[in-house]
């Protein structure tokens, strides 16, 4: 069930060909059996989802998904749902399956919200959404009219969850990845617009990521980048001695001012900040679909203004900026 040919095959005499042959080498990796344990467990869900036809699918709507005429029973919608539910936890959505909502962890379609009506007209588009998670926003960009979206994320599991909404919502231009932006060519410049959103603060060298994320984008490309940040002046940065919102790989939490110099040190152009926000426990929480701890459990219960650990919660600037 999971096929990367085609998206090979289509690479071969375009702009993406110098991934082309280290590819295969790479996907074979990032979906080792004997590198992840759990992995038979996700296929053999992936494979027990039942078939089923859908008459129309959305990816413009906050709830991504797809559905059929007739509806579900009630015993055909248990069963889509328990097999669905062996794939959790589910981070990054909303989805909606034949009835089935998926309410994930994250409202994702929140973020879009934010920035959708900030960053450059899609239409036509190839795009690279770096950590994207099961895909929730690389479904959105194909919906605002991207001609082909990559995804790419380390995690197996939710790379099983994009190819369990492939199933049904079978969209020729969206693939997701299981890679890193290590994995990514350098200085490819393949795409028109990139997008790396809750990333930067879990790279040990910002700069390096950043850096990553220019060459993989044409000339005069867009750059969409959400991470943490800090209130203060420019220069400000904080550096958590320890955990951070109980995440121990949380490194550089910069102002936003100083985020943008970041940016134009590395000499990105038309750097612009489109959105803060303080992240709300309405938009990261604990679900039916995702039942270990969330951001309310990572906030001082005195104080929801500090972590639990007794630094600034969470705060989260999306960045826009050209490429060179």
């Amino acid at each position: 069930m999971i096929d990367y040919g085609p998206l090979i095959e289509r690479w071969q005499n375009s702009e993406l060909a110098p991934w082309v042959d280290r590819l295969p080498a790479q996907l074979a990796a990032g979906l080792a059996v004997e590198r992840y344990g759990d992995l038979p467990r996700w296929l053999d869900a992936l494979n027990a989802l039942p078939d089923i036809v859908p008459s129309a699918r959305q990816l413009s709507s906050s709830r991504v998904g797809a559905a059929c005429e007739p509806a579900l029973n009630a015993q055909a919608l248990a069963q889509l749902q328990d097999t669905l539910q062996r794939l959790h936890p589910w981070r990054k959505g909303p989805f909606e399956l034949f009835g089935v909502h998926i309410d994930t962890e994250w409202r994702s379609d929140w973020k879009w919200d934010r920035l959708e009506s900030t960053i450059d007209d899609l239409s036509g588009r190839r795009v690279l959404d770096v950590g994207c998670g099961s895909g929730y926003h690389c479904w959105r960009m194909a919906g605002a009219g991207a001609r082909e979206v990559i995804g790419i994320d380390p995690t197996p599991l939710f790379v099983v969850q994009y190819w369990a909404l492939q199933k049904y919502l079978q969209h020729p231009g969206v693939w997701v990845l299981p890679l890193g932006i290590q994995h990514v060519p350098a200085n490819l410049q393949a795409f028109d617009s990139v997008f790396s959103m809750g990333v930067l603060y879990h790279r040990r060298s910002p700069f390096d990521h950043l850096a990553e994320l220019r060459g993989c984008l044409r000339p005069g490309g867009q750059l969409v980048l959400e991470t943490l940040v800090i209130d203060g002046p420019i220069g400000a940065t904080l550096v958590p001695e320890g955990r951070y919102a109980r995440m121990g790989n949380v490194w550089f939490l910069p102002t936003p001012d100083t985020l943008i110099s970041w940016l134009r040190k590395l000499n990105f152009r038309d750097v612009e900040l489109v959105d803060v926000s303080v992240t709300s426990v309405q938009e990261q929480r604990q679900t039916e679909w995702m039942r270990f701890q969330s951001l309310v459990d990572f906030l001082d219960p005195e104080d929801s203004m500090r972590t639990i650990e007794g630094y600034p919660a969470p705060k989260r600037a999306v960045v826009t900026a050209r490429a060179p």
